[in-house]
C-alpha cells in the first residue's frame, strides 16, 4: 500500500472511530427506570437481589427464561444490576447462561463492557461461554473488553479460551480494536500485550488491509509499536 492510499484509508478509519469510539457501551441497553418500575416476579427479584423471593418463585415454577420487552431474561437483568447472588441462584436452577437479549448481548459480554471482573469470573465459573458471538457488531466479549482497555477482563477471557482472532462485522479483531479504539495508554497497551503473548495473530489486517502495527504507527503509539516489532 503506497503512502497516498494509506492516508486515504486512514481518513476513512478515523471517520469510523468518531462514530464507534464508545459504540459497544452505547449498544448495550440496561433496564430503564420504567422497565425496573414495571418488573414483576423473577425479573423484579433478580434485579433487586431478593434471594428469598427468587427461590420461592422458582419453587412455584416461575418461568426462568421469561423475557422483558427487550428480551432480557431474569439472569440478564441480574447481570446488568451486578447481582452476583441472583445469578448464582438462577444458574443453579437451570437458567440459560448463554442467553442473548434482543441486541445480542450475553452476561459475559455485559460483564466485560462493565469491567466487572467479579461478575465475569462468576459467570465463567458457572459455565457461561467466553466464545459467544454477541452484539450488533457480531463480535465477542474479548473484542468488547479490548476496545475498552479492560485488561483484567481480557486476561480472564483469554484464560477461558475466548477466540483470539475472531473478526467482527466491522472487519476488526480484538487486537485491532485495542489499537484503533484505544488511546495508546497503559490499559490498552497492557491489553495488546496480553493478546500478543496469548498468540493473537498480529498479521490480521482490517477490511482496508491496514495491520495493527500500521494503525499503531499512524497514531504514534510508541509502546504498542514496540510490542508489534
Amino acid at each position: 500500500m503506497n503512502n497516498k492510499m494509506f492516508r486515504w484509508v486512514l481518513c476513512g478509519v478515523l471517520a469510523l472511530l468518531s462514530v464507534l469510539a464508545s459504540g459497544v457501551a452505547r449498544s448495550q441497553t440496561a433496564p430503564s427506570a420504567n422497565d425496573i418500575a414495571n418488573y414483576e416476579n423473577l425479573h423484579k427479584a433478580a434485579h433487586e437481589g431478593d434471594i428469598n423471593a427468587l427461590e420461592a418463585l422458582l419453587k412455584e415454577g416461575a418461568d426462568i427464561e421469561a423475557r422483558d420487552s427487550s428480551g432480557r431474561t431474569p439472569l440478564i437483568v441480574a447481570a446488568f444490576a451486578s447481582q452476583d447472588e441472583s445469578i448464582s441462584v438462577l444458574a443453579k436452577a437451570g437458567a440459560n447462561l448463554n442467553a442473548l437479549e434482543h441486541r445480542d448481548y450475553d452476561i459475559v459480554t455485559i460483564a466485560a463492557v462493565a469491567g466487572d471482573i467479579n461478575l465475569l469470573n462468576l459467570a465463567l465459573e458457572l459455565g457461561a461461554s467466553a466464545g459467544n458471538i454477541t452484539s450488533p457488531y457480531e463480535g465477542t466479549a474479548l473484542i468488547a473488553a479490548a476496545h475498552l482497555g479492560h485488561s483484567s477482563v481480557v486476561e480472564s477471557l483469554i484464560k477461558a479460551k475466548a477466540p483470539l482472532d475472531h473478526i467482527n462485522n466491522l472487519g476488526w479483531t480484538a487486537l485491532i480494536e485495542a489499537v484503533i479504539l484505544g488511546d495508546g495508554g497503559v490499559d490498552h497497551t497492557a491489553t495488546a500485550k496480553l493478546l500478543i503473548d496469548a498468540g493473537a495473530d498480529t498479521s490480521i489486517a482490517d477490511s482496508q488491509g491496514v495491520t495493527p502495527l500500521q494503525h499503531a504507527k499512524s497514531r504514534g503509539f510508541t509502546e504498542m509499536i514496540q510490542l508489534f516489532e
